[in-house]
């Protein structure tokens, strides 16, 4: 019989260390296919692994002067600057109602407080930049209209509450002597202030930062709001127009130009509504108000106090930032510290503006500017 040979020192095939081996080899080549597999997707397996992922914070894209970047900005966040939230070029025409009474802010026409609704004062609006543009004034948003009316810059921005701002904050007593006892009459909470200073509606910016608590805001707080903007370099008002029906107030330069149109208030009895030709008699910015018991007979604590009274300056006082006295005493365009009302049937004779719109009025019209009140 011809002899078998083997390996010096290699194990039979019963030997425990053969099978050792055998197993290691295979271990070993199970290893090398598995490694290439985990990273080919085209090996890998089908299997989907459940995960976890953080919850979706407000993405907003920021205009940067050097490189276009994406940044997340959570409600509330904090940032030393305002940075206007881009999330496309500019200008190009408006999407949207909320875009539109942006737009016509910078085309000196104000819807009222912006809100993004289309209601009866966007609707004047757009009729009267639809006026000024040579097209059909339907006082709708329809694609001619976008078209024309054209967004320069982002419509939205953010801003950021200051150790300031808090500090000016203030309740407001509701008396009109404790009005007359305070130091100001500012704002009286932080979304007030903000609301304002954006031309909008309080609940708007509650929208737009629904993750603010606003009970409890401190300084460095980031807030979006509308970025809305009056002309920069208004030419002076020759006239202003006050149309009572209409419930609006115009004003055109000498070339017969628009150059603002606002909503107002105007008096709540038509025999103090006056009519005719008027003119500019006074302007005092940021104002004090002096509270005439005999102008509000309604009021049962008028009846009481019996004598006048000096309101401070600020937001919350009667006449707001503004006073333009008229040429018929007690008449006159103010402000107001309820600008969302603006609009109603419910002064005393006076014509009512946001106080936004009664501050820019301010810078065009002069001493002896002719007002002209029409039904």
């Amino acid at each position: 019989m011809p002899t078998k040979y083997r390996l010096p020192n290699s194990p039979k095939k019963s030997h425990p260390i053969y099978w050792l081996l055998v197993i290691v080899f295979l271990a070993a080549l199970g290893w090398l296919w598995w490694q290439p597999a985990k990273n080919n997707p085209r090996r890998a397996s089908n299997k989907i692994v459940a995960t976890k992922l953080p919850p979706v914070t407000n993405v907003i894209r920021l205009a940067n002067s050097s490189s276009p970047k994406q940044k997340n900005i959570s409600p509330g966040s904090t940032a030393t600057t305002n940075t206007v939230i881009s999330n496309g070029q500019f200008p190009r025409p408006v999407h949207d109602v909320f875009e539109a009474q942006v737009a016509l802010i910078g085309q000196g026409i104000s819807s009222g407080s912006l809100d993004g609704a289309l209601g009866s004062q966007t609707h004047a609006a757009l009729a009267a930049f639809q006026k000024q543009e040579g097209l059909p004034m339907t006082g709708v948003l329809d694609a001619a209209t976008k078209t024309k009316l054209a967004l320069e810059e982002p419509p939205l921005t953010t801003y950021t509450i200051t150790s300031n701002d808090l500090a000016r904050l203030q309740p407001i007593a509701p008396t009109w002597l404790g009005k007359s006892q305070q130091t100001a009459l500012d704002f009286e909470n932080i979304l007030e202030l903000v609301a304002e200073k954006s031309f909008a509606h309080p609940n708007l910016i509650r929208h737009l930062n629904p993750g603010i608590n606003w009970s409890n805001v401190v300084a460095g707080t980031m807030v979006q709001v509308p970025n809305a903007a009056f002309p920069e370099n208004p030419d002076p008002a020759a006239w202003i127009t006050i149309h009572l029906a209409a419930k609006t107030l115009e004003a055109f330069d000498s070339q017969t130009n628009l150059l603002v149109h606002f909503p107002c208030s105007i008096a709540r009895r038509v025999e103090k509504r006056p009519i005719g030709l008027l003119h500019v008699e006074v302007i005092a910015p940021n104002p004090n108000y002096t509270f005439d018991p005999e102008v509000f007979p309604e009021s049962a604590e008028a009846k009481l106090i019996k004598r006048k009274l000096i309101l401070p300056p600020g937001p919350n006082n009667p006449v707001g930032v503004a006073w333009i006295g008229l040429d018929r005493p007690g008449y006159g365009m103010h402000g107001t510290p309820h600008p969302e009302e603006v609009g109603r049937t419910e002064s005393h004779g006076c014509f009512r503006l946001a106080n936004w719109n009664a501050e820019y009025l301010v810078r065009i019209v002069r001493v002896g500017t002719p007002v002209y009140v029409v039904n």
